[in-house]
């Protein structure tokens, strides 16, 4: 049985607006290598998700990245500083700056780290007419004590959806961590090493086919029509 004629009765056709094959499909491309923020989640001198993030670092400029690494010491908890702070600051501009992100956190009773979450907690949804996320791509990953645990990628690709990022499909878990690094603090060859490389590479191939895609693929219907409203309620109150 074939469908009915859509009814678009419902519709502000004012606000509606047809797929743009060549802004979607054809873009105009960026030439500079894409840009990834890493943020990890532990404070320890000798932290393994720094560790794991330093070799992501390695792995992405490899890949013709350029890289940035946060350092969450001095950062305040969410709330009991001013965003000027120069640590919420620095984290801020490194986010506006960046095309991507790799979050990469310890699992702590069962669920990524406070230092994790308040790193995630001081980058604004928006400020003041900027998104700083939106549109921007992701790849979550973990490092365990134990033995392989999802928890913390799993709250972590809950929070990227949040954020309104492009969280890529693939990710990574590192079990047993301090087992997986050498004295010179380099990850040894085995699996987990290699699905490190298999995410960074999804990474860039997502950042490079999104990041001109971006203002486009997060242009909706609904906030178009919030703003006409908006619009027409400003001139309104002019004319009266």
């Amino acid at each position: 049985m074939s469908l009915p004629n859509a009814d678009t009765r419902n519709l502000d056709l004012d606000s509606f607006q047809p797929i743009d094959r060549v802004k979607l499909l054809s873009p105009q491309p960026t030439t500079h290598p894409p840009r990834i923020l890493l943020l990890h989640g532990s404070l320890r001198a000798r932290s393994f998700s720094r560790l794991v993030c330093e070799e992501a670092g390695r792995i992405l400029e490899a890949f013709g990245a350029e890289t940035r690494l946060f350092n969450p010491s001095g950062l305040p908890l969410p709330d009991d500083a001013d965003p000027s702070h120069p640590k919420v600051r620095e984290l801020r501009d490194l986010v506006a700056w960046s095309e991507g992100m790799v979050w990469c956190s310890p699992e702590r009773h069962g669920a990524m780290t406070g230092i994790m979450k308040a790193q995630i907690d001081w980058i604004p949804l928006s400020d003041g007419a900027l998104r700083p996320t939106q549109g921007k791509t992701l790849a979550v990953m973990q490092v365990c004590g134990g033995s392989q645990s999802f928890n913390a990628v799993n709250q972590l690709r809950i929070l990227g959806r949040w954020m309104r990022l492009i969280t890529i499909p693939n990710q990574s878990s590192v079990a047993r961590a301090f087992a997986e690094f050498g004295e010179d603090d380099r990850m040894k060859p085995s699996p987990y090493y290699d699905r490190i490389v298999d995410v960074m590479e999804e990474l860039v191939k997502f950042t490079l086919l999104t990041r001109d895609r971006a203002d486009y693929l997060t242009d909706r219907y609904s906030e178009r029509r919030e703003s006409a409203e908006a619009l027409s309620r400003r001139v309104n109150q002019r004319s009266i």
